[in-house]
């Protein structure tokens, strides 16, 4: 068999491109997207392995644009990445530009659709590894900015928001440099962990020399193994996780937690602070623990996620009947992050975190955990009053938070041409 010489095979490439031509010219967008959007047959699937996952539908899209940007109310998916970037733009108008870009390409990815066709001397449009169509996938990318980028290169330190500061280190973390803050955080999640590396691979390539990455970390939600489909999730002590959250659908008690108002930079109006925490959890040591140790240090029942003594999940763990923590410790998990008190009622938060699993570390432990997320109106307000309860509960000595950061969740994009951040640059 002769070598591939690379000048013939692209001349033979040309020919084929260009004997299929009329047919590609033929066939319009919309139609070559909605065909390859139509899940297979039940006899597809019979000869097929991996059919069962390219069944699934991938039609679902977000959009990007809108008064809020969507990756903070929006339900959660099963797979995601977070991905903090540094700038090396060498001056103000070169960052915007590519924060246009991102957002640009973000709208583009979100929307689904056919990838162009280009010449063949040419490099691809898309990488094509989600083949040739990007199917929607639910997929929602948000973009957040952190107080770094508020210093003195880019001439925005008058415009950075109010509470945007580094994210501080409290008494049980041991922050690692080089997983803790960044310039920029793009959170990326959709329902197949395809579609998130294909968008991270796409918005990095927009940026490139331009945005550089820190750091990044992958998660994942549970599968919803029920005993209903309101059960919450595990995380990775077992335990069901997010039981307790402010309904999102709730729009007035949304601008009383989630959104900024008037009080803060009249740019960031319509954002929201998050809040991340790359927490280990040291679960070969936790697996030691008695389950009835396990369920006080957390105040529910592992198996039913039910407060204790109760039988239900979102039952109300009732703290006003139990003041001295003989039912539920005082020192519990859920009892200290939400007291459920008219004092603390404004210091809820919208949490939206995921598992991960990055393999083992130097000295063979598993290296699993929490990304916590969180998304504030005021983190003064909300996340360190909790954060700062929760460093004196049992559970410190099972889990580390190693990094993270806090940033800045821009209105989204309000219309044709806006990105996210455009108001940054209006003065």
């Amino acid at each position: 068999m002769k070598p591939l010489n690379r000048r013939a095979f692209l001349a033979r490439s040309t020919i084929a491109v260009g004997g299929a031509a009329g047919v590609t010219a033929g066939l319009a967008s919309a139609e070559r997207a909605r065909a390859a959007l139509v899940p297979l047959t039940a006899e597809d699937a019979s000869n097929d392995a991996g059919a069962a996952a390219s069944a699934t539908d991938l039609s679902t899209s977000r959009p990007f644009a809108g008064v809020h940007q969507e990756g903070v109310l929006t339900p959660k998916p099963a797979h995601a990445s977070l991905v903090a970037l540094d700038s090396f733009a060498p001056d103000r108008a070169t960052l915007a530009q590519a924060l246009k870009a991102l957002s640009g390409r973000a709208q583009e990815l979100t929307a689904g659709g056919p990838i162009p066709l280009l010449e063949v001397d040419a490099p691809p449009a898309d990488s094509g590894i989600l083949g040739p169509v990007n199917a929607p996938d639910a997929l929602t990318i948000t973009i957040g900015f952190g107080a770094s980028l508020f210093d003195g290169r880019y001439g925005l330190a008058s415009q950075r928001p109010a509470e945007l500061i580094p994210m501080p280190s409290f008494p049980v973390d041991q922050l690692d440099p080089t997983l803790t803050h960044g310039d920029l955080l793009i959170q990326i999640c959709a329902q197949h962990r395809d579609t998130v590396v294909h968008a991270l691979r796409e918005l990095l390539r927009t940026v490139r020399g331009t945005l550089q990455q820190r750091w990044a970390i992958d998660g994942f939600e549970g599968a919803g193994r029920g005993p209903t489909k309101q059960s919450n999730p595990r995380n990775l002590f077992a335990f069901r996780d997010g039981t307790a959250n402010p309904p999102a659908d709730d729009a007035a008690l949304m601008n009383q937690l989630t959104w900024v108002g008037g009080g803060d930079q009249r740019w960031a109006v319509g954002g929201t602070y998050q809040v991340v925490r790359i927490i280990r959890m040291h679960v070969e040591f936790w697996d030691r623990v008695a389950l009835r140790e396990q369920e006080n240090m957390i105040g529910r029942s592992r198996d039913t996620g039910a407060p204790l003594g109760g039988t239900n999940e979102f039952e109300d763990p009732r703290f006003d009947l139990d003041p001295n923590g003989k039912r539920i410790p005082l020192t519990a998990h859920m009892r200290l992050a939400n007291p459920r008190t008219p004092a603390t009622a404004n210091q809820r938060m919208i949490r939206r975190g995921f598992n991960y699993h990055r393999g083992f570390d130097k000295a063979g432990q598993l290296d699993q955990g929490l990304v916590f997320i969180a998304f504030n109106q005021a983190p003064s307000r909300q996340f360190v009053p909790v954060q700062t309860r929760l460093n004196q509960e049992p559970m410190i000595d099972y889990i580390t938070p190693i990094g993270g950061g806090y940033f800045f969740v821009p209105p989204g994009a309000q219309s044709q041409g806006d990105w996210v951040g455009s108001g940054l640059f209006l003065t």
